[in-house]
Parts: C-alpha cells; structure tokens; sequence
C-alpha cells in the first residue's frame, strides 16, 4: 500500500546457520533499510536466531514467523517473547501459527483440537501472561484447550513493554478473519497464491474487523511470497517444483490447492510426503502449479508479479522457495531477492 519509494520489506533468517552469520545478515538488511527479519520454526523454536540477530542491530523489528502455538506451553511462550524484548529492546513482534495437526499431534505429540478457538486461547493466555507476570496479581485461566495457575507464580521481573505485539500467520479464510479480529498482524503465508491474496483475503479481513469493531489501520497485513527471480526463467521455475511438493502433499491443505484448480495434483503428492519423501514427488508438480504459488522468472518478471500485493500488504516478505535448493542456491536466492525487491532500482 502507498506509493513505491515507502514500501516497507521484512527479511528472513535461519537457525541453521551460525550466530555470527545471522547477526551479519541481519546487520546488512538494517543497513538496507528494511524493517523487519523473522525468523520461523520448523523443527526447533525460532527464538535463539532472532536472540542473535538482537546483538547486532539496532532498530531492525524481530519477529517469529512463526512460532508453532501449541508445540509448548503458552507460559513458556509469553516468556520467551518477554525474553526477546528485553534482548532487544523492546523490538520483537511474536508471530504465531497452529500449523497442522499431523505437525502438532504426530511430531510434537501435542493436542490440536479445533485450531480457531484453541489458537484464541494461547492468545489471550500470552497476552495476560505478558501484562501481569511481574505483578504477583495472575490467579488462573482456564479454557477449553488452556488451563493455567499461577496461585504459586513468583513476580517475574518488570518488562519493558505489558503489550507486545501478536501477530498470526493465516493460509485460508477463517484463520485470516480471526487473525483480523483478534491480533496485532496478520502473517500471509507464502502459498498464497496473487490471486488468493488480492481477491479472496481483503474479505475475510473486512469481516474480522468487523466483528471486533476494528479499523484496517489496526492491523498489520505482512504478506509473505515465495520467489525465485533468476535470469534464467526455465530454472526459476524448476527451482520451486520441490516447495510446491512440500506444501502440495500435505493432506490438510488440498482444499485450499483445491480452490486453484489443483486438487488431483495435491493427491497425488500426498503419497510422496506420507512416506516422508516429498522429492520423489516432485517432478509430478505441474508447471502451472508452481507459477500460481511462486513468483517465476526474470528479476523484472517477478517484481511485476509482486506488484498487486501491494494492494493487501502494508509489508512484504520475499523468501526463496527454499525446499530442494542447496546452500549455494539459497545464498544466490537470497542476494537475487535482495536485488530484485529491497534495493531501489536505479534512475
């Protein structure tokens, strides 16, 4: 939203990668003005490279994208975000997401439940957490998926904020309206595809504001987008095949793959991940379901295709399809998003 030369762009970083390197990059994505770095959770808690990233950066926003909501306690979520913003200074923004349930059931081994009102709860749990820790005045919560007491809590000590912002990572419509509703910012996740982004999500952001009584102007829209700007558009778009495997076989999304026109598609590379290797699969990925969810092609082809987002988002997320690529290819992905997105083109 707004015109070009104030839009704002938000990097990523990576737990596997050494401390020194995350707080290289994030160094060079302050010095290149962008606002903010998140750092994800796939398997481990995204908390330790936004810890390091803090050390060597001084207004960069950090910011979990995503923290797994009911992969851990909602105390011990409350209190990692009360730990980076104190690391920080008062900078992190603690993004959250239910992922899957064969994710949060099978893997973690942690209830999944109805993940709407379950995902209501570790919010309002966090936030009265966050606010009244160090008062020695929280009692108890108690809801369907969230039971806390807190009658032997200790006074943790003061925060440097009571609010920090929430924000909740959506791919489909009703986690979008709930995130409207009832956080800080809505986190889009990178499978939406510029038509879902543009056409359908405006909606259902309208109607959680609705309900809630809110205005556009309270909630942050971060959209995120998988690219692979390379001067080689053939390549570009064999490079996204393997993250369209990833995300297209997994059972729980083949509705939304479904609203694009891809549902036999996703069924077929739901075998591959059942048996836990998506690569085999991926060379069944269509081209046209990897143009549909990746930005393909040149550095101005892509940067042509981000264009309607800007539309939704008041900030961006670019991030390589990162599934299949090697070191090499992911460093070169990420200098070529740097170069397509975050540094102004020349007069």
């Amino acid at each position: 939203m707004g015109d070009a030369e104030a839009r704002r762009h938000w990097g990523v970083t990576s737990a596997q990668l050494p401390a020194a390197m995350v707080a290289g990059q994030a160094r060079q994505l302050e010095d290149l003005g962008l606002e903010g770095v998140f750092a994800g959770q796939v398997y481990g808690p995204p908390f330790l490279p936004l810890a390091a990233a803090a050390t060597s950066t001084e207004r960069l926003l950090l910011a979990s994208g995503v923290a797994l909501a009911f992969a851990r306690s909602p105390f011990e979520t409350a209190m990692a975000a009360l730990d980076m913003d104190r690391l920080s200074g008062g900078r992190f923004v603690l993004g959250l997401g239910p992922s899957i349930r064969a994710w949060s059931e099978g893997i973690f081994g942690q209830p999944y439940g109805k993940p709407l009102p379950h995902l209501r709860e570790v919010v309002e749990a966090v936030r009265m957490i966050v606010a009244g820790a160090h008062t020695g005045e929280l009692d108890r919560y108690d809801g369907e998926y969230v039971r806390l007491d807190f009658s032997e809590l200790q006074p943790t000590p003061p925060p440097v904020r009571t609010e920090i912002p929430v924000w909740i990572a959506a791919l489909r419509g009703p986690l979008v309206r709930l995130a409207a509703e009832i956080a800080d910012g809505v986190i889009g996740h990178p499978l939406w595809s510029v038509r879902w982004a543009t056409e359908e999500v405006p909606a259902w952001i309208e109607e959680g504001l609705g309900r809630a009584d809110r205005h556009r102007r309270d909630v942050e829209v971060n959209v995120w987008v998988f690219a692979a700007p390379n001067p080689d558009p053939d390549q570009s778009l064999e490079h996204g095949r393997a993250t369209m495997a990833f995300y297209g076989g997994m059972a729980q999304y083949e509705e939304y793959f479904a609203a694009h026109g891809f549902r036999d598609a996703a069924r077929a590379l739901q075998e591959g991940v059942q048996r836990g290797d998506y690569l085999s699969v991926a060379s069944q990925v269509p081209d046209e379901m990897v143009r549909t969810f990746v930005l393909c092609g040149t550095p101005e082809q892509c940067r042509a295709q981000l264009e309607p987002v800007w539309a939704v988002a008041d900030s961006v997320t670019v991030v390589p399809p990162v599934y299949g690529l090697g070191p090499d290819e992911l460093l070169r992905y990420a200098m070529a998003i740097s170069e397509t997105f975050h540094v102004p083109a020349a007069p």
